[in-house]
């Protein structure tokens, strides 16, 4: 069994007090572009692949994939408004196996909604539009999995955790190196 952890509770309670809201899920993921530029991207949060690992699904075909594989580094900023509070989340992308990952990939995409699926099934991200190309709202169940459908594990070596709700701010943050032991820093 793993051990979560402290950061975890905090973080499962303040996406608790968001309710149903898909923004819940949403995290802003920052990388490096290839000419050292800084990118974001909001993605959706699927799931943790153990106490301080999570999963988020890309499209391969996008440009973050070959960043990644550049710099795995990144940085986590997910935003929870009803909680009044915003997590740091720093890390590294992993390398999986071969075999594991095509199993955690096939896991994910058996997971998702045939809408879930759909985004697979668009054209390629960023480039020009070509107004006579589908957009399927939903893909079946059967549908194989894309070569595109790639996941991203990411290893988490730091979380910080604002609180935006009492005068002063909160702020503190977790180390794995240090075992998770909580520093509070000033906000």
């Amino acid at each position: 069994m793993t051990t979560l952890p402290p950061w975890r509770p905090l973080l499962r309670a303040a996406r608790q007090r968001e309710g149903r809201s898909p923004s819940a899920r949403w995290l802003q993921l920052a990388t490096v572009a290839a000419d050292g530029t800084p990118r974001v991207r909001t993605l959706v949060f699927r799931c943790w692949a153990d106490g301080a690992a999570l999963d988020l699904l890309t499209d391969g075909r996008s440009a973050k994939l070959a960043e990644l594989r550049q710099q795995p580094a990144v940085e986590l900023c997910w935003l929870l408004h009803k909680a009044r509070c915003q997590f740091r989340l720093r890390g590294e992308v992993l390398t999986l196996p071969s075999d594991v990952e095509l199993d955690e990939r096939q896991r994910h995409w058996r997971r998702l909604t045939p809408s879930g699926r759909a985004l697979w099934g668009w054209p390629e991200p960023g480039a020009s539009l070509d107004a006579a190309a589908a957009f399927p709202a939903e893909l079946a169940d059967d549908t194989p999995l894309p070569d595109h459908f790639e996941l991203l594990r990411i290893a988490l070596e730091q979380v910080e955790l604002l609180e935006l709700r009492d005068h002063p701010h909160q702020r503190r943050r977790w180390c794995r190196e240090d075992g998770w032991k909580e520093e509070c820093l000033n906000p």
